[in-house]
């Protein structure tokens, strides 16, 4: 008959080794085990700092029990089963077995205060990598009502968490991750092109309010060739030259724009079908940068957790600079959503009326423009 595989034992060769911090916890416990004085040279860790349940429950019981005379724990093992007991009640499959083996791994008691500073290392990474993925959750997270809050709050929970890594590893200057950044995702957003084109044409038939939208910059746009027509726009409207579609293609061709695949007759096209106001398409357009750039700054992040060769001096430093990058987009959503311009109305796909030709309700079909 043919052999079963057994499905078992191949699942078991794929589980990785313990890292390196689970044999620091190890030396550690055994350290408080051996000589359980020692816990009070142990600080800035709790229960929840170790990797492992089993870790956790044998450090919350060793915490809990009052240390026994060092004289008597040389003579008899009551003060250890003392902790067994309390340990199981966490994890029961705990052994007294395992409580002499980590007496045994332990190199040196006395190096207890070092292994605890490692844990906290290690907990911290996992703490800020934690906080990093609730962001880039969050930012995508398109179920939430308000995600530029939401958002922004997990934002302010991660600058909270590094705030905290830095006061227990003061940074050292110029100690830079040196983890390559993951590249930012390519946007596929076809919702996110056609509010860009409404903006582009409404802004060509109103270019007054163009000053007055500083806080959107051609970053903000997902397609090079909306970004290059938006820099247009401003150009014109600073040097107070007419602006209209004729006068922006013109101010294309001098930025090299109609070499992107888009014809004169497109372009023109698709600068003439304006719809509601240019600050609502805005506001809408900066709102996915401000997302798109959290969403990055928490890859970023988490990338930085995920790479052992990075220090906690390294996390704090590379998380503190990414989160600049947020900083900055975050101060011109708040100036654009500002009290001073409510009064805006919201998007709308009843058109007004264009420079020339019918009214129309939507952008027209050949404003598309090859990407």
């Amino acid at each position: 008959m043919p052999r079963t595989p057994d499905t078992h034992a191949d699942d078991l060769g794929t589980i990785p080794p313990p890292g390196p911090v689970f044999h620091v916890e190890q030396a550690l416990l055994g350290a408080l085990l051996l000589e359980p004085q020692r816990l009070s040279d142990v600080t800035g860790i709790a229960s929840d700092a170790f990797s492992t349940a089993v870790h956790t429950a044998l450090f919350a019981a060793i915490r809990s029990l009052p240390a026994p005379d060092p004289l008597q724990h040389t003579k008899n093992t009551k003060w250890l089963e003392e902790v067994l007991a309390a340990a199981r009640e966490q994890a029961r499959g705990l052994s007294a077995s395992y409580l002499h083996t980590l007496i045994q791994v332990c190199p040196w008691p006395r190096h207890a205060p070092a292994y605890a500073r490692m844990i906290e290392a290690s907990h911290s990474r996992r703490r800020l990598c934690a906080a990093a993925q609730r962001l880039t959750q969050t930012a995508r997270d398109t179920s939430l009502p308000q995600r530029v809050a939401a958002t922004l709050t997990e934002a302010d929970a991660l600058a909270t968490v590094a705030d905290d890594i830095a006061a227990r590893f003061p940074p050292h200057s110029g100690s830079l991750p040196r983890t390559p950044a993951p590249p930012p995702a390519a946007p596929h957003d076809e919702g996110a092109i056609d509010e860009e084109r409404l903006l582009l044409a409404t802004a060509t038939a109103h270019p007054s309010n163009v000053e007055h939208m500083r806080w959107l910059t051609p970053d903000d746009f997902t397609h090079p060739l909306h970004a290059g027509l938006w820099q247009c726009l401003i150009t014109l409207t600073r040097r107070g030259t007419p602006v209209d579609p004729v006068t922006v293609l013109w101010e294309a061709q001098h930025r090299n724009l109609l070499g992107a695949g888009a014809e004169p007759r497109e372009l023109l096209d698709l600068l003439a079908g304006p719809v509601g106001s240019p600050e609502s398409w805005g506001e809408l357009i900066l709102q996915r940068s401000v997302l798109g750039v959290a969403h990055h700054i928490g890859q970023r992040i988490e990338a930085f957790t995920e790479d052992p060769a990075t220090t906690p001096y390294q996390l704090v430093v590379g998380s503190r600079r990414a989160l600049a990058d947020l900083s900055a987009v975050r101060t011109r959503w708040q100036h654009a959503t500002s009290p001073a311009t409510e009064g805006r109305s919201a998007p709308s796909r009843t058109a007004a009326v264009p420079r020339a030709g019918p009214p129309r309700v939507t952008a027209p079909p050949t404003a598309r423009i090859s990407r």
